[in-house]
């Protein structure tokens, strides 16, 4: 087949997979054209530009299921599911979608610096205006600008010597900018032209009274709402005809949109034919006219200005190139590199150094004593009561723009989270609200919870100084092609596919469930609330604060645990001991359990993991427990799901997205709803949560927001109080595969407690050691050996009829894993090494 040759284009009904968190399936017209793309609700819609949605067929990964006739696109962003309902139809679709997807990569392979260009018709006719799209690589070259029109696209010759020659020959040979400036002089021409009309249609709306005029000159600046609901409101007093010309303007010079990104409101022009009636006696012919001189009018001026600013930016590209291809090849293009960088490096690092010190000082938590005076009596009550050290107060702290104020100061990490079995393999499968804000009185709460933590200490184990950073930094991977060793996995759980030691890090998911408990003093602050919609809001917090670390961890994934593989973590400075075992291999189940004396905290957990292409969807099944012994409550939440972007580069980043319901089992009186809201990375808005606590009513008695990987702040507009806040990263964390503190320990093997662990504790596993010591290839040796007891151990339970029994938990009515009590027992009497333990390694 010939990809050089334009396709045939290809358009008609699919079914597409509605948008998170919608779900189920909905008809859209799609229209396959030169490698692109389009959606929407209709054909008319599209040949109005009215777009739902815009793909680069060239720059997705495509992948399809025969069996569902399912056609997956993956565009990095955002990942398209279709559906054909006749196998015939299926077959064409694909067809043509890998012969548009082979011209449009051979397209840009031939014109890379036309790579990102947008397929405006060359005329100005107004037959079909296609929605503004940007490209996927415009972010990844460092700034968001408009793209190219292919019409004033040219290919420019490097032929020149020097600077100056190049730029003179530019500047004489580029007849793109006299066109430009034509335009631009046409333009300003069609606006003196729209004044006078504009002039003319005010001195017949005084004459007429006619109110319509109005909508009309405002209709271009409002949206189609408002324009609806200005004519909804003349509608009972006016009768009469047709008046076309409402325009919507496009906001042209506002940020660009990716050519990617799905927006239903994505056409640039809606040409909206709208009824208006006058009191009474129609409109005269000679407003009608004008009306209509406005509208060609207007059109002119957008189609001038969209080919002038196209003109401008294929130039500005080419004379950048130029200058860039000049600067590469002068001697000292290289220090001045160094020196620009080092100038933006320390601007930044000043900036974040004022956001730091700004976040620092609008958190700072207000000292219970200065406030006293705004609710004495209520401060002499709670002081009474020992242990809930709770002082009631307004807050003065105004509410942060969740944009502006909780600013992203950590560049993000690139990211790779995934769980599954150790061998690689798995079966298939507005209302009230409270204007007073909580501040928990330090002094008495942390003395009630230091004595606490010291009694679970004793006897236990011993406080000693953790370790600030690992034995070796994480090893290289950029030799590693990940393409290579997934791509015959699109579509499937990557759980079956064998990874390279090299791209794990020195966790495992037992460990990482320990990690969710980093932030365990939310949960001791809930256990010493007597409010109970103040408790939910501390157990909202330590829901999110399980997020945090994934957004700081480089490109690996923990080590996934063999069938009976048990860690413990005792920690004394925070007041709990936490317990976990690798429940079931088919699926891949994970368990833990945790203890305080404030709290009791279990789950369990698996994952499905879904390789597009270009992202990876993590989503887990599982439900997580807190009790709180003092109050009788049992709370139970949901997690959301997890997605990894730009999987095969390395500028991988990830979002979670979906909501997670948390209810109090024990008591109906109040509930909570977290939204993580689905965003793009280079928004602002960017991983945002929002969220509510409500009474049994439904009434909103707490609002939440804030950014999982940030901060939580509760309050409205006027009052909010910092309810968490992520801790800071340790220094140099990118070495340390972008570990927390507390990752940085969970491995740690101390010598007092190395006797009082079982021999199947994560922290003896020799493969996952050499990792953390840099021995990659003792790591893999060790890993291929491991998997391989694992199977022969499988074997021995299949020959003899037998199933795993988990040695620390149980399996309880509604199919969960509990724990049934014994680790700790047995760890105290007789001691795990005195028992006789399996041979996991």
């Amino acid at each position: 087949m010939n990809y050089t040759q334009e396709p045939q284009k290809q358009e008609g009904c699919l079914l597409k997979k509605r948008k998170w968190p919608l779900k189920g399936w909905h008809k859209r017209y799609f229209f396959l054209d030169r490698g692109i793309l389009k959606y929407s609700k209709c054909r008319a819609d599209i040949e109005r530009g009215k777009l739902h949605g815009c793909i680069d067929v060239g720059l997705s990964v495509m992948s399809v299921k025969k069996s569902t006739k399912c056609i997956d696109l993956d565009t990095e962003e955002q990942i398209y599911h279709l559906k054909v309902k006749s196998q015939e139809l299926f077959d064409e679709w694909v067809a043509k979608l890998r012969h548009h997807r082979m011209y449009r990569q051979n397209e840009i392979s031939m014109f890379p610096h036309d790579a990102n260009n947008i397929f405006f018709p060359a005329s100005t006719t107004t037959d079909s205006v296609p929605g503004f799209c940007d490209s996927a690589p415009g972010r990844k070259a460092g700034s968001l600008t408009k793209q190219n029109s292919v019409s004033t696209g040219g290919n420019l010759s490097f032929s020149f010597s020097s600077n100056e020659s190049r730029i003179s020959s530019w500047l004489q040979s580029s007849e793109d900018m006299e066109k430009c400036s034509r335009d631009l002089s046409n333009c300003h021409t069609y606006l003196l032209e729209m004044n006078q009309l504009l002039q003319s249609m005010d001195v017949l709306h005084r004459t007429y009274s006619a109110p319509a005029i109005n909508a009309m000159q405002v209709g271009p600046f409002e949206s189609p709402k408002k324009e609806k609901r200005s004519h909804r409101r003349w509608r009972s007093r006016v009768v009469g005809k047709e008046a076309k010309g409402m325009l919507q303007v496009p906001s042209v010079f506002s940020a660009p949109m990716r050519l990617h990104a799905s927006n239903p409101n994505l056409s640039t022009i809606d040409f909206v034919e709208e009824k208006n009636y006058s009191d009474g006696s129609e409109t005269s012919s000679e407003f009608t006219k004008m009306q209509e001189d406005l509208f060609h009018v207007a059109h002119k001026v957008y189609f001038t200005l969209r080919s002038a600013f196209s003109t401008i930016s294929t130039e500005r590209e080419k004379l950048k190139q130029m200058l860039e291809y000049d600067a590469s090849s002068s001697p000292s293009a290289q220090i001045v590199g160094l020196k620009n960088a080092l100038t933006s490096a320390i601007a930044q690092n000043t900036d974040l150094k004022d956001r730091l010190r700004r976040i620092h000082a609008e958190s700072k938590i207000i000292d219970s004593a200065s406030n006293a005076k705004s609710s004495p009596d209520l401060v002499k009550e709670n002081s009474r009561e020992e242990g809930r050290g709770l002082v009631h107060q307004v807050s003065n702290e105004s509410r942060l723009s969740i944009a502006d104020s909780l600013t992203e100061f950590f560049d993000a990490q690139e990211v790779l989270l995934s769980a599954s079995s150790s061998e690689n393999e798995v079966s298939d499968d507005d209302s009230y609200v409270s204007d007073i804000s909580d501040n928990v009185s330090e002094d008495n709460l942390s003395n009630d919870m230091e004595n606490e933590r010291q009694t679970l200490g004793n006897g236990i184990g011993c406080n000693s100084k953790r370790r600030t950073c690992l034995p070796a930094p994480c090893p290289n991977t950029s030799n590693i092609s990940l393409w290579n060793i997934l791509r015959n996995n699109i579509g499937k759980d990557l759980s079956k596919v064998a990874m390279p030691v090299e791209l794990n890090e020195p966790l495992n998911t037992l460990q990482r469930l320990c990690e969710e408990l980093e932030y365990s003093e939310l949960l001791d602050k809930a256990a010493h609330t007597p409010n109970p919609f103040e408790r939910m809001v501390y157990i909202a917090a330590f829901a999110v604060s399980a997020y945090a670390s994934s957004y700081y961890r480089a490109g690996s994934k923990p080590f996934n645990p063999v069938l009976g593989e048990t860690y413990e973590c005792i920690r004394e400075d925070k007041g709990f001991q936490f317990f976990a075992e690798q429940v079931s291999h088919h699926p891949p189940i994970s368990a833990c359990h945790a203890e305080s004396v404030n709290f009791a905290f279990w789950q369990d957990v698996r994952w499905k993991n879904k390789f597009w292409g270009k992202s990876m969807e993590i989503v887990p099944v599982g439900t997580t427990h807190v009790t709180l012994p003092a109050f009788k409550d049992h709370f139970a939440w949901n997690k959301v799901t997890s997605c990894i972007h730009n999987i095969l580069s390395g500028q991988r980043w990830i979002e979670h997205y979906g909501e997670i319901i948390i209810k109090n089992l024990n008591d109906d009186t109040c509930h909570c709803k977290l939204t993580f809201i689905k965003a793009k990375y280079w928004n602002p808005n960017a991983h945002e949560i929002e969220g509510s606590v409500m009474d049994k009513s439904g009434k909103v008695v707490h609002r939440l927001f804030g950014k999982w990987h940030e901060s939580l702040y509760c309050g409205t507009t006027s009052s909010s109080n910092c309810i968490w806040r992520a801790n800071p990263m340790p220094k140099d964390y990118e070495k340390w595969y972008g570990f927390t503190q507390f990752a940085l320990e969970l491995n740690e093997l101390e010598p007092q407690t190395r006797s009082l662990l079982p021999s199947t504790d994560t922290r003896f596993r020799p493969d996952q050691r050499f990792l953390e010591e840099g021995n990659i290839e003792g790591a893999e040796i060790q890993k291929q050996r491991i998997e391989q007891l694992q199977r022969e151990r499988r074997k021995v339970l299949e020959e003899n009829n037998l199933e795993h029994q988990p040695r620390f938990f149980r399996k309880s009515n509604d199919d969960s894993w509990v724990s049934n009590g014994t680790y700790m027992d047995l760890r105290r009497e007789p001691g795990f090494s005195k028992l006789d333990n399996p041979v996991l390694w």
